[in-house]
């Protein structure tokens, strides 16, 4: 046994008060090191698992949704920018549109897109929808300037038109004498304003002998103060020309031996021949095959023209006029356009479809639209189905059903 005195119940021993005070000067040591004031875990026993270490906590996850946040606040704010535009936009030059009756929203958004009055067409559309501004969008011709603010071309086609100007209309195909009576409201003989001017020479474009401006004057809608002269009305019509023909690729046509004059005359009689836009090259390839066979036109379109008669039937008289214009009586193209054609029919003209087609009938109820053949059997077929359908209607065209 040992000598000294036995333990006190609930009373340390001096190996325990020994490794506590050791303990308290480890942990006053720690923590004016700059270490953890924790006291360090209790040794485990042996073979038990250890504990494993934290590490520092993880941030990728906290730096990925602040990433998030911060592209919804700047997507957020380009959606506003672009809707909202609160800093205006500068206009760029001038821009003529023409809005045309009955376009829808959309239609119009689209146009302006195109034309390059405002940026976007969607930003365009919602923003007037937002606004309650998408159903009073006036049709006609505008002046506008490029890249607009969207406030600044929804304020004008609201406004519309201004009531001090005339709009002139002119369709596509018409001739100076159809296009004479239209344009009364402004000053001036039309049919005079167009013999000749300073801004185009028709000599320019291969035709020598013209003796007028037929063919020039390019087909659209224009805006003019009330009381101009009607010469005003002529100059922009010959700078849309000029502007337009510009468009055209005409080798194709150079290669067969064709002026642009010659062009311009056959993109007139395609114009006049149909209206359905399909059928503008495959005319235009009737035109070409016809004259490299050096076969007549008979093309009753250059007949009216040459008797003033574009409404009631052609009588006998009428179709041997022996006017050079009358392709029924003279050979080859006549002497030049007998109106003003579209882009459309000019391009056409300048390279038609690739065909052997040397005929084209109207179509029984085709509502415009023509038949084409290669071989007169099968021209006279068509004829045949023709003058039957419309002798079932007492005489009357069987075109329209």
């Amino acid at each position: 046994m040992s000598g000294g005195p036995p333990p006190v119940p609930g009373r340390r021993s001096s190996e325990d008060r020994e490794a506590a005070r050791k303990l308290r000067e480890a942990r006053r040591s720690g923590m004016s090191d700059g270490a953890s004031a924790e006291a360090p875990p209790a040794e485990q026993p042996p073979g038990s698992p250890r504990r494993p270490r934290r590490g520092p906590r993880p941030r990728v996850g906290r730096l990925l949704a602040l990433a998030v946040v911060v592209l919804a606040i700047v997507g957020v704010a380009w959606f506003a920018l672009k809707l909202f535009q609160p800093f205006g936009a500068d206009g760029k030059g001038e821009v003529r549109v023409v809005i045309p009756r009955g376009a829808s929203l959309g239609d119009i958004a689209d146009q302006l897109e195109q034309e390059g009055v405002v940026d976007s067409s969607t930003f365009f559309a919602l923003r007037a929808r937002i606004a309650g501004r998408s159903g009073e969008l006036k049709p006609g011709p505008y002046n506008f300037q490029g890249e607009m603010a969207y406030t600044d071309v929804l304020d004008a086609l609201e406004q519309g038109v201004p009531p001090n100007v005339v709009r002139v209309t002119i369709p596509e195909g018409r001739s100076r004498a159809e296009i004479a009576p239209t344009v009364r409201r402004l000053k001036g003989n039309y049919r005079r304003a167009t013999r000749r001017s300073r801004l185009l020479k028709p000599s320019n474009y291969g035709a020598e002998g013209a003796t007028s401006l037929e063919g020039f004057l390019f087909p659209s809608t224009y805006e003019l103060r009330k009381g101009r002269p009607v010469r005003r009305l002529v100059d922009e019509q010959l700078r849309a020309f000029k502007q337009n023909f510009a468009k055209v690729d005409l080798a194709y046509a150079r290669r067969r031996n064709l002026t642009p004059y010659d062009v311009l005359t056959i993109a007139s009689l395609v114009e006049r021949e149909t209206a359905a836009p399909r059928e503008r090259p495959l005319i235009a390839s009737v035109i070409y095959n016809r004259l490299t066979n050096h076969t007549r036109l008979d093309i009753d379109a250059t007949t009216r023209f040459a008797v003033g008669n574009w409404t009631e039937p052609l009588k006998v008289s009428e179709l041997q006029n022996p006017s050079r214009y009358n392709t029924r009586v003279h050979s080859g193209l006549p002497p030049g356009p007998i109106g003003s054609p579209g882009l459309a029919s000019i391009r056409a003209a300048a390279h038609p479809a690739k065909t052997g087609y040397i005929f084209y009938v109207a179509a029984v109820c085709g509502n415009g639209k023509h038949k084409f053949a290669e071989t007169d059997a099968e021209f006279q077929r068509y004829v045949a189905d023709y003058d039957r359908a419309r002798a079932k209607r007492g005489g009357k065209s069987p075109t329209n059903c």
